[in-house]
């Protein structure tokens, strides 16, 4: 198997090829049959890689599986490879992206089912998946980068998927132009690289720097330009606001690239050039505090929605943020933890949100909705299940990976714990907010949509169940020793950090001390819970006690406008670019296109008024060539005076 990990990404590409291709021709089914079925067929090929990974890491080896395909190009002594690299990080990353791609390849079956773009947009989902794949098996940063910037456009293509609407086209925009600002952090920093090191392998970049000392300038700005990449792929500040603007592409779109698998990229960027992070102090603090700063923001702001797929996408930001934190604290296991429980439970309450959605005829304001409890059982107990993960409440997947971020943030540096706690408190209120409003109550809808309630077809339920699964039993990964764990994936990817851990202060804390985190973090989640049924769970009519709080508080009207951070962006970026953009346009149509036709002008008048001597009569043709003759006499014989 290791001589074929090429058929991995192969496969989605082609089912892209097959599909686009003909995708007038081919009937429905076989779209599905093609796109589902490529997938899955990577999905058990990343099986198989990762069970090679596994027995070698059990027999004490570091996992690591490298495939030689070609030669890119070479210049000079200076040579890049496209090599496919499988270690513990990119085993893990296989799995997390087939697999969960293939469960919502089956869910789009059935939400997609009547969309006249039904091929086009499996295709655009197969190619992102081959995209997704080329970034996390590159074993160099030019191959990562191709990646990287493959899964922008899908994005692209599937945010703006409804592209008639103008709002959504402009949702895609916005995401991918603000991707570019970052991707040209990464650009920047590969030439730094070639600079530095000569090389873009990873084994050659990680190797050289690893010898560096810490603190080296070069360093600090090739991991200071990496992390502008990050903040604007993995939704940061100041570049987050793109992410929930792209709600506006299909809900499995959602919970595929801005739940499970794009947003995730900057942290396996940083994850996999943990040895250069670790050596950058400032950049790892800059790290911790734009990711605290980030989760806090972003969960402040959905506190207040109304939109189903808003209040999610705020939370996707949020815990990003936290996964960031982890990264910034040195806790590189414990964001790579969180990035695999938070692809589980997101994608989950964003298909859940989509299944609501299609009961309710496209309906996403949960003022509208409530009462759902009875007719989507499914959905609702699945959704259930995910709200408690993201909670952080135990024995539930997001407990266990939030901990371990919580508790080296708690080791490095308390106020960063006190924040990232009170970030903790907020993403339970808000989410059970988001439960409650949804499915407890009475309905609030009208009665077309009344009607029209059912519970979503098997695909789809199919995807929520397994995810619902994966979601509670998601923790026991990685659980601590605390609770009498033995940190299975620490042990996993010890290989992948071991050079940090040799160089960084070990992590050590008491169990008691543990204890007490743990407790305090489940006590609040839980009270937040709680408080939030009380305001919202038994309510028949949320809008008055909403729109009395957006009358007279002013936290809450800074959260429900999204601290004006979006028009605060328009004053200072778009609007001073429009009005230099009208400046040169005029100076385009007026100056430059003013020249250009005035040129042209000229010689079509001069045209014109020597054509008035084509008269078509001899004797004017015989006199003006009497005339040139006595011309040209004339001038051989000045010419001739002059030269006497």
């Amino acid at each position: 198997m290791n001589e074929l990990i090429w058929i991995v990404p192969l496969l989605p590409l082609l089912g892209f090829a097959i599909i686009g291709a003909l995708r007038n021709i081919l009937p429905r089914f076989a779209v599905a049959a093609i796109g589902c079925g490529s997938v899955l067929a990577a999905f058990i090929a990343s099986c198989l890689l990762f069970s090679d990974v596994h027995a070698s890491r059990s027999m004490g080896d570091s996992g690591i599986i490298v495939q030689d395909l070609f030669t890119w190009f070479s210049v000079a002594d200076f040579q890049v490879s496209l090599r496919f690299l499988i270690d513990p990080l990119s085993a893990i990353m296989l799995l997390i992206i087939t697999g969960i791609g293939f469960l919502i390849h089956l869910y789009s079956t059935a939400y997609m089912k009547s969309d006249p773009g039904f091929a086009k947009y499996f295709s655009y989902l197969n190619l992102f998946i081959f995209f997704m794949l080329l970034l996390v098996l590159g074993s160099n940063y030019l191959v990562m980068f191709i990646g990287w910037e493959g899964v922008g456009l899908c994005s692209y293509l599937l945010i703006g998927f409804w592209y008639k609407n103008v709002n959504y086209a402009k949702a895609a925009k916005k995401a991918f132009v603000m991707n570019r600002i970052g991707d040209l952090g990464f650009l920047i920093a590969l030439f730094f690289m070639i600079a530095t090191f000569g090389t873009l392998e990873f084994d050659g970049v990680l190797g050289q720097a690893k010898t560096m000392i810490s603190g080296d300038a070069t360093l600090l700005v090739i991991t200071m330009l990496l992390f502008v990449a990050a903040t604007g792929k993995s939704a940061q500040i100041p570049l987050f606001t793109w992410l929930p603007d792209a709600m506006a592409g299909p809900t499995p779109v959602s919970a595929l690239i801005h739940a499970a698998t794009m947003v995730t990229a900057g942290i396996y960027m940083i994850a996999r050039s943990n040895i250069m992070f670790t050596l950058s102090p400032v950049t790892m603090q800059v790290i911790a505090i734009i990711g605290v700063a980030t989760a806090l923001i972003a969960a402040f702001i959905a506190l207040t929605q109304n939109d189903i797929k808003k209040v999610l996408a705020y939370s996707t930001v949020s815990q990003l943020g936290y996964m960031f934190l982890g990264l910034g604290v040195g806790a590189f296991t414990g964001a790579f933890f969180h990035v695999l429980t938070h692809a589980f439970f997101k994608a989950l309450l964003f298909l859940g949100a989509g299944s609501v959605i299609h009961a309710m005829s496209d309906e996403q304001d949960m003022r509208q909705m409530g009462g759902l409890r009875k007719t989507l059982p499914i959905t609702f107990g699945t959704m259930l299940l995910g709200t408690i993960a993201i909670a952080g409440i135990p024995p539930f997947s997001g407990f266990f990976s939030k901990d371990e971020i919580l508790a080296h943030a708690f080791f490095q540096n308390p106020l960063y714990w006190g924040l990232g706690l009170l970030g903790a408190l907020m993403t339970a209120f808000y989410m059970f907010r988001l439960l409650f409003m949804t499915f407890s109550g009475t309905f609030r809808g009208s009665e077309e949509q009344k009607n029209h309630l059912h519970e979503s077809p098997w695909p789809m339920t199919t995807a929520l169940v397994v995810l619902a699964i994966l979601s509670v039993v998601g923790g026991l990964l990685n659980i601590p020793e605390a609770l009498h764990g033995n940190h299975w994936l620490a042990s996993f990817l010890d290989p992948v950090f071991a050079d940090s851990a040799a160089v960084s202060k070990p992590f050590h804390m008491e169990h008691s001390t543990e204890y007490v985190l743990m407790g305090v973090s489940t006590v609040a989640a839980v009270g937040m819970a709680v408080f939030a049924y009380m305001r919202y769970g038994k309510s028949t009519s949320p809008r008055s006690s909403e729109a009395t709080s957006a009358n007279s508080g002013l936290l809450y009207r800074l959260s429900y406008n999204k601290l004006y951070i979006d028009e605060f962006y328009h004053f200072i970026v778009v609007r001073p670019f429009q009005s230099i953009s009208n400046v040169f346009k005029q100076i385009d149509r007026k100056g430059v296109d003013g020249l250009v036709n005035g040129v042209g002008q000229t010689f079509l008048s001069a045209g014109r008024a020597i054509r008035q001597l084509q008269t078509g009569y001899v004797g004017f043709y015989l006199f003006m060539m009497v005339l040139g003759v006595a011309g040209i006499m004339l001038y051989g014989f000045i010419v001739q005076l002059i030269e006497r």
